[in-house]
């Protein structure tokens, strides 16, 4: 039970970090309240489950060639650039009293879904620390708990969505419009800002 829990810890470890994903889904949260967030961070979570079973399958060193780490590069640019401008763009046009219902729960997943799968950082993610897991756990356990072990990985990054997906939410309840339009403007400055970041590693990967 304890090394189930380690790995549990090992899921909500690699979901803590602040970058694009987190703050897409405080932002949404934010706006749209928990079950947005929560949805969104679902959508991540399925795109970290395909991630997990390319690492497990061995299908994962189809993305190691060049070709596709740059077009996974240009390709999660492309993602965080759009979003971040959306986001500024419509700033000054969302309310707290009209956020809520704008956007459906469904499309809440799949920009979660889409910002996660074209995130190079969750391949980097996957492929090193659950990578370096399964050999580990296969060393020192056998084959037969892998399964196992991985679910927990799973349930920790569910953990973290829910627990991202209430902060949010109990935080919207605080804000008025004019901090709503701030946070808005400052989320979507840092998704361009990790935009471009991608960007330039697309560049370096072309061209270095």
């Amino acid at each position: 039970m304890s090394l189930f829990l380690s790995y549990m810890l090992l899921g909500l470890s690699l979901s803590a970090p602040i970058g694009p994903i987190n703050a897409a889904q405080l932002d949404k949260g934010i706006k749209r309240g928990f079950w947005h967030a929560w949805m969104f961070g679902i959508g991540t979570v399925t795109a970290d489950i395909l991630y997990m079973a390319m690492v497990y399958l061995g299908v994962v060193h189809f993305l190691e060639t060049p070709f596709m780490q740059t077009f996974l590069w240009l390709f999660g640019a492309f993602v965080l650039i759009y979003t971040g401008i959306e986001s500024i763009l419509n700033s000054k046009t969302v309310s707290i009293s009209e956020a809520k219902g704008e956007e459906s729960l469904w499309k809440s997943a799949v920009s979660g879904f889409l910002m996660s799968i074209s995130n190079p950082m969750t391949i980097l993610f996957w492929l090193g620390i659950y990578g370096s897991v399964l050999v580990k756990t296969a060393a020192d356990h056998g084959t037969g708990d892998l399964m196992l072990y991985s679910l927990a990985v799973i349930l920790g990054v569910i953990v973290w969505g829910f627990f991202m997906a209430t902060l949010s939410s109990t935080f919207r309840k605080f804000l008025s419009d004019g901090a709503l339009a701030l946070i808005s403007i400052l989320s979507g400055l840092s998704l361009v800002g990790f935009g471009i970041y991608f960007g330039i590693r697309a560049v370096f990967a072309l061209f270095g």
